[in-house]
């Protein structure tokens, strides 16, 4: 049974849909501090929220059994990835279920601005009939910029070519080909700022796009240009958007996000000349029941398959690929725990490398299960596929990973090559047909283990008498031998032996063992 929390309110059809299924088990609890939300996270696989609940590293620390973040919305910027990341957190959200309605507001705000609506409003209202001074403009021949040309940006270029507007967008990571299909003009940010009559913002608030919108891009817009924001607070310095409508240097602004929220004694308040929601982006009917619904389907879907759909920190992998690579993983992570008990030294270097059919599945899991296998034990973070490769990094472990269709011997094999300084240890693995893995070869003397349990792996001179003696010191010590394959390298006058064993030995057995005079090397590796 999957337990998940629900800490914000959702819409009753998510609800509904998480207490049907049999195999989960929600709570639902709202208004939760961060010490109080600490108390009971830690009895949790997934935490589902909006833009309340706010996700600290101190929570994250609480949340010992924590799987899945699910933000039932776009912007995460109460969810702290990084921290998440480091302790294998997967965070997703559901980025195209309120596309529609914000694109919706942007448009509405644009339209908004063109015919003073909320001024007109005002001044009826207090019994004026201002009509001349209230005149407005049309939008129609008028040149639109779109900052953020994803989902959103998208449709709101979709929209306002309905409006007969032109459109000119800016998003360095759009292909030119989306900008042809939809007859969006690609422009600098430079360009667009200085030829848009509207600027309205669609980006995701990070480093990079932080003040996006500063004093001297304000200072390059059209003075009768309008800007507006449904995106993210943050975006824009607002400091400089005050003094640019003061002054008048653009003629409005509409916002329906803020640096800080909600947006308590802002200086904007002063102004006639800018229009605020507050934070109405997704709040319509459909948008509420579309996220809720969506966000609880995606967290279910993960904890039964491991799919990872729209997740931040993780590349998605759908539940097919990970089904195909499943066993694979598996392997590869027994062949990374006995290739980090193998190595004395730490590792520099992971290479993997798939051949025949294990190169026709999806290899980024595979590789990134060799790290969790090397990794495991090694840190005091529990490892998995959401934080191996930042651990991996931080710890100076490179990754290089390489498939080929040709056949080495198996009809599918992996290889696993550990550097450390002046030493490399490379081991093959294979699935006997096609699911019981095996570890096939160490460092080229081939040799059949089964990779479970606890494994006495010895290197030692080529002589007889050497498996007797090791034998006799397991033996006195009442240790059964389950399993043991020694194989030989040529012309060497070297072997290695691995012997299966039901449990860990002794640090006292274990150094008898070293002391064998031909053994030149005793290590056991617990899978």
């Amino acid at each position: 049974m999957k337990k998940i929390l629900i800490s914000d309110k959702l819409a009753t059809d998510g609800i509904n849909y998480l207490k049907e299924q049999a195999d989960i088990q929600i709570h639902f609890e709202v208004g939760l501090s961060e010490d109080a939300l600490c108390e009971i996270i830690g009895d949790f696989d997934a935490l589902l929220i909006r833009s309340d609940t706010v996700v600290t590293p101190k929570v994250l620390q609480a949340a010992k059994n924590l799987k899945l973040i699910g933000r039932a919305g776009i912007g995460v910027d109460n969810v702290d990835i990084p921290a998440a990341t480091e302790m294998g957190v997967i965070v997703m959200n559901t980025p195209d279920a309120n596309a529609t309605t914000t694109a919706e507001l942007a448009i509405a705000h644009i339209m908004s601005l063109s015919r003073h609506l909320p001024m007109a409003d005002k001044s009826v209202r207090a019994g004026k009939w201002e009509r001349s001074k209230l005149t407005g403009s049309e939008v129609a021949r008028k040149t639109l910029g779109i900052v953020g040309f994803g989902t959103i940006g998208r449709l709101v270029s979709q929209r306002a070519a309905g409006l007969q507007m032109h459109v000119i967008a800016f998003d360095p990571f759009v292909a030119p080909e989306i900008y042809a299909d939809l007859g969006v003009e690609s422009v600098s940010l430079d360009d667009l700022i200085s030829r848009s009559d509207y600027v309205t913002l669609h980006c995701p608030l990070i480093e990079k796009t932080k003040n996006i919108i500063n004093a001297a891009q304000l200072e390059k817009m059209k003075s009768t240009a309008m800007l507006i924001n449904c995106a993210r607070g943050g975006l824009i310095d607002e400091t400089a958007l005050y003094e640019a409508l003061k002054t008048k240097k653009i003629a409005g602004a509409a916002l329906d996000v803020y640096e800080n929220e909600p947006p308590a004694n802002s200086p904007l308040f002063e102004l006639e000349n800018i229009v605020f929601t507050p934070h109405l982006g997704a709040s319509t009917n459909e948008a509420q029941l579309a996220v809720s619904v969506e966000i609880a389907q995606q967290a279910v879907t993960f904890l039964r398959t491991g799919e990872a759909v729209n997740a931040l920190n993780l590349p998605r992998v759908s539940a097919e690929e990970l089904k195909k690579s499943n066993d694979y993983m598996n392997l590869a992570t027994q062949l990374g725990k006995v290739l980090a008990g193998l190595s004395l030294q730490p590792l520099t270097k992971l290479d993997v490398a798939l051949f025949g059919k294990a190169a026709e599945v999806a290899s980024r899991p595979v590789s990134v299960a060799a790290l969790i296998g090397v990794l495991s034990g090694q840190v005091s973070t529990p490892v998995n596929r959401v934080n191996a490769e930042n651990i991996a990094k931080r710890q100076g472990l490179v990754l290089v990973e390489s498939v080929s269709q040709e056949m080495l011997d198996y009809v599918s094999l992996i290889k696993l090559t550990g550097h450390s300084a002046g030493n490399t240890i490379t081991l093959s693995g294979v699935l006997l047909g096609g699911r019981h893995p095996r570890l096939v070869s160490i460092n080229e003397m081939d040799i059949e283990v089964v990779p479970e349990g606890t494994l006495l792996v010895t290197r030692h001179d080529d002589k007889p008498g050497v498996i007797s003696a090791i034998s006799s010191v397991l033996g006195e010590a009442a240790i059964n031998i389950s399993r043991m394959q020694v194989s030989t390298a040529d012309n060497q006058q070297q072997a290695i032996a691995v012997i299966s064993i039901p449990e860990p030995l002794s640090a006292d057995l274990l150094a008898q063992i070293g002391a064998i005079s031909a053994v030149n090397q005793a290590t056991q590796i617990t899978l």
